[in-house]
């Protein structure tokens, strides 16, 4: 209550500043999914300008997004934010590029990347309700869909070159970006250029918690910020650089009759890991397994059974290659407007290597280049092809859509953590999707029919004092048998079908010239994905040894949502409240203290269940019915001052998540209070956030609380006119001014990978 009496005052007198925060504009304009535009059903769409993407910092896409209502970030560390919406995370909120999904390894697990550029981007949109059904499957947490220029859909007019250069103080980091559009010959030409070198983090002293220091607090006390006491004196969080780079080249050619273009886009990250588990060593004497947040964690800091990885590098790098060829043929025929097509292959690879630590401080070395390699890497692909049809059946006013969607993607991970078997996934879809106004509402209309079927392999334990155990090769023909100390295993294929309905509907209506509202009715049907079902082994990015479940049912969520706007170009505000019932929520479960106990006693029972996990924490993929509920509100007001105008709000946001059969589910975002001023004046902008993150004491029984916190950041930006269409501008921005210790709860790694500290930088652009 406190800390909203804080942020409540800082409203009254914000008139009195002249500077707002690093949060990204929301602003309303056509999405590419549906006809909204201004003042139609606006809770169900966040459009956040690109412009407030390029100028800002060099980031995740979940910390870029992490101050829009109803969404924060998974944190892995810099180079790895995946987003989480409205308490939703991993495949629940699927990321697209241009209304196609981007087909990675982010869901295999938090310490990888989603593969994604944010240079150049025209737009990015947060989305929910009956649009969101349209180009994702499962999506019962929403879409980020962002929106790129890279295929010209309109002819460029005029020849446009920019050219971005960025310096950042808290990891050193450095970046550049050239982006060139022309029409050369009738074709349209898009070519751009992105890369970021930074070197591990700075993070304030004591930010890195321990074992040892958790046992010493009961949980009352972690509301308080008793950092202090710890012993952690780092001033960078170690394995915390990243070094990214893009090209994207886009043709294309139109015309009345539409357009046709393809695209060809390379990115590849190296990055370090901050944390990564034991799991091949001797169990650890004495280790807490109590909460979920802190398993391993002794073995980080090289106590016993963790010697092997002293003094090594870990490193993962991604490459991928996707070829997109899309087009739109105008048909203006009286059954069918047009027809739009696109096709996307996608070649993806992460290379994960524990390599010595023989180069300098700072410095970038591919894994190749390092010699004597403590373990064999670990290679994961993913390797795609996705087909898609769009017929629009209506106006632009009032739109119909016929959806059909094809896709074929094969998962696969081989090397020293292959935790789970190649997996290869085919999903059928066919949509509908209808917007119309009736009686004075606006209705938006969709339905998806989903037909998923996932090939994999699941393994069956036989210990070694099993009788019949050499019989088993003559039972199970096609099996592969595979043996360690402890005994052995057999992977039997299986192939998990599914078929679904899925459909959501959106009605809205201004209730006058500064009032609308909407109701968000939704029924999404999610398949469980390959890791749900078929992982089975150390996940040392987490500290588990994580097991999938063959045997799960499908996901579905039922989710209601209302939203009502106000804004009479002065005021503004609003409120949004949400409940979703999901009926057999998957969830990793950690196994209690209790069970860890048994285990490493050597009880029979135990041991009969599952392979031997060591020292690492058994993660068991289960099911529960679980019921997320929350509201984001928001209340403002704009002031002409100086010239110029000052844009003045208060956000907050809750979600609460529970079991059926009682517990908290867990990971769950914490309460949060945003104040933020905004000024601008001519070409000029001021912006300052406060950022009051609340405590989260509302666990699982397999997890620790985590401290609130506060983060102050700000941006100052100018543009400068240098005449014949030049234009420089120079943004200032700072992250964390407090140098606040700072950890996300929804992190499987908060205490070990806490967030930032304090980071200023600066970023030229220039554009002619």
């Amino acid at each position: 209550m406190a800390r909203f009496a804080y942020s409540a005052m800082a409203l009254i007198f914000a008139p009195l500043a002249f500077a707002q925060e690093t949060t990204l504009e929301e602003i309303v304009v056509t999405s590419s999914f549906t006809h909204q535009i201004q003042g139609q059903n606006e809770g169900s769409v966040k459009v956040i300008s690109g412009d407030n993407v390029t100028q800002n910092l060099s980031q995740s896409l979940g910390e870029h997004l992490s101050t829009t209502l109803g969404v924060s970030s998974n944190n892995f560390g810099p180079a790895v934010g995946q987003p989480v919406i409205r308490g939703m995370s991993g495949n629940r909120v699927k990321v697209l590029q241009n209304n196609m999904v981007v087909r990675d390894i982010a869901g295999i697990g938090p310490d990888h990347p989603i593969d994604v550029d944010l240079s150049n981007v025209e737009q990015i949109e947060i989305v929910r309700g009956a649009s969101a059904l349209l180009h994702s499957n499962g999506a019962s947490g929403g879409i980020i869909n962002i929106v790129d220029n890279t295929i010209a859909r309109t002819d460029i007019e005029e020849p446009l070159v920019t050219l971005s250069a960025e310096q950042q103080t808290g990891n050193k980091g450095e970046g550049f970006t050239a982006g060139l559009k022309q029409n050369i010959a009738g074709f349209n030409l898009s070519y751009s250029f992105s890369g970021f070198d930074a070197q591990d983090y700075e993070i304030p002293s004591g930010a890195v918690l321990h074992d040892e220091e958790h046992d010493e607090h009961d949980e009352d006390e972690h509301d308080e910020h008793d950092e202090d006491e710890h012993d952690e004196d780092m001033g960078t969080l170690a394995n915390s650089d990243f070094e990214t780079k893009t090209h994207r080249f886009g043709l294309s050619k139109t015309g009345d009759w539409g357009y046709v273009g393809a695209s060809y886009q390379d990115l590849s990250y190296t990055y370090g890991i901050p944390f990564h588990g034991g799991g091949h060593e001797e169990g650890h004497e004495g280790e807490d397994h109590e909460g979920e947040d802190h398993e391993g964690e002794e073995g980080h800091e090289g106590e016993e059974g963790h010697d092997e990885h002293e003094g090594e590098r870990i490193v993962s790098k991604t490459d991928s290659e996707v070829i997109t060829l899309e087009g739109q043929l105008n048909l203006n025929g009286n059954l069918i407007n047009s027809v739009q097509f696109s096709v996307r292959d996608t070649n993806y690879t992460l290379f994960e290597q524990h390599a010595e630590e023989d180069h300098e401080e700072g410095e970038h070395e591919d894994e190749d280049e390092h010699e004597g390699h403590s373990e064999e890497p670990t290679l994961f692909t993913n390797d795609s092809t996705e087909v898609q049809m769009v017929f629009n059946l209506g106006s632009a006013e009032h739109p119909r859509r016929l959806v059909l969607n094809q896709v074929t993607e094969k998962v696969a991970i081989l090397g020293e953590e292959a935790f789970m078997e190649p997996v290869k996934s085919s999903e059928t879809t066919l949509g509908v999707f209808a917007g119309f106004e009736r009686a004075g509402f606006d209705i938006d209309f969709g339905a998806r029919w989903d037909d998923v079927e996932r090939e994999g392999m699941i393994r069956e334990m036989h210990h070694d004092d099993e009788e019949g155990e050499e019989h088993h090769d003559d039972e199970h023909e096609g099996e592969e048998e595979h043996g360690d100390e402890h005994g052995s295993f057999e992977l039997e294929s299986f192939t998990f079908k599914d078929q679904s309905l899925s459909g959501a509907v959106t009605i809205g209506r201004e209730l006058s010239d500064s009032v609308n509202a909407s109701l968000n009715i939704a029924l999404v049907n999610r398949t469980p994905s390959a890791i749900e079902l078929f992982m089975n082994g150390e996940h040392l990015a987490v500290a588990r040894y994580e097991v999938g479940n063959a045997n799960l049912d499908m996901e579905r969520s039922n989710n209601l949502d209302f939203n009502l706007r106000y804004d009479d170009n002065t005021w503004f505000a609003s409120a949004s409240i949400y409940r979703n019932d999901v009926d057999n929520y998957i969830y990793l479960r950690d196994e209690s203290e209790e069970e860890h106990e048994a285990h490493e006693a050597g009880d029979d029972d135990h041991e009969d269940e599952h392979v031997e996990h060591g020292d690492l924490m058994l993660a068991e993929y289960m099911q529960n019915d679980a019921t997320f509920s929350g509201y984001e509100i928001e209340i403002g007001r704009r002031f002409n001052v100086a010239g110029g105008e000052l844009e003045v709000r208060l956000q907050r946001d809750q979600v609460k998540a529970d079991f059926a059969r009682g517990g908290r589910v867990p990971r769950v975002t914490p309460s949060r209070n945003i104040f933020a001023v905004d000024y601008r004046r001519g070409l000029s902008r001021a912006m300052l956030e406060l950022q009051d993150v609340g405590s989260q004491n509302s666990v699982s029984s397999f997890e620790t609380p985590t401290s609130g916190y506060t983060l102050v950041n700000a941006r100052l930006s100018h543009s400068i006119d240098l005449g014949d269409e030049t234009v420089l501008t120079i943004s200032a921005f700072g992250r964390n001014l407090t140098d606040e210790v700072a950890r996300s709860h929804t992190s499987f790694v908060k205490n070990e990978v806490p967030l930032a500290g304090r980071n200023l930088g600066v970023k030229a652009s220039v554009s002619f």
